[in-house]
């Protein structure tokens, strides 16, 4: 805090990527997100490189795409999406952290579904004798 001000001054550390800029910061708004297509566009490669090589053991591809995967959402959301963890987000967050609610419950609920229907299904020779 300024002794003089009483006002706290942001300095270049406290700004994150994702964090709204002043009016005469567009320069270094249009660098963030030519930061994140480039990030984006940098995993990309790494993805479909990595699918289509033997650089990686062959069952461990679909963990490092996941983890890529995941790393591509992180980009995503602080540089184009502005999620940042500041005080002024946090409906942001809340939103995000219900959207990812709601999607794991369909998920893991049709899973659950699926496979209590699969445990409980009649097999396929009974029912075709049952036709018969």
């Amino acid at each position: 805090m300024s002794s003089t001000t009483g006002v706290q001054r942001e300095t270049h550390a406290d700004i994150a990527p994702g964090d709204e800029h002043g009016a005469g910061d567009i320069r270094k708004a249009i660098y963030g997100y030519l930061v994140g297509f480039a990030l984006a566009t940098l995993l990309s490669i790494v993805s479909f490189t990595l699918a289509r090589s033997t650089m990686v053991w062959t069952p461990s591809i679909p963990i490092a795409l996941s983890v890529l995967a995941i790393a591509q959402m992180g980009v995503h959301l602080v540089f184009f999406l502005h999620i940042t963890s500041g005080p002024d987000n946090v409906n942001n967050l809340l939103a995000l952290a219900f959207g990812l609610l709601i999607v794991m419950l369909l998920v893991f609920g049709s899973l659950w579904i699926v496979s209590n229907l699969n445990h409980n299904m009649m097999p396929m020779q009974d029912i075709l004798q049952m036709q018969r």
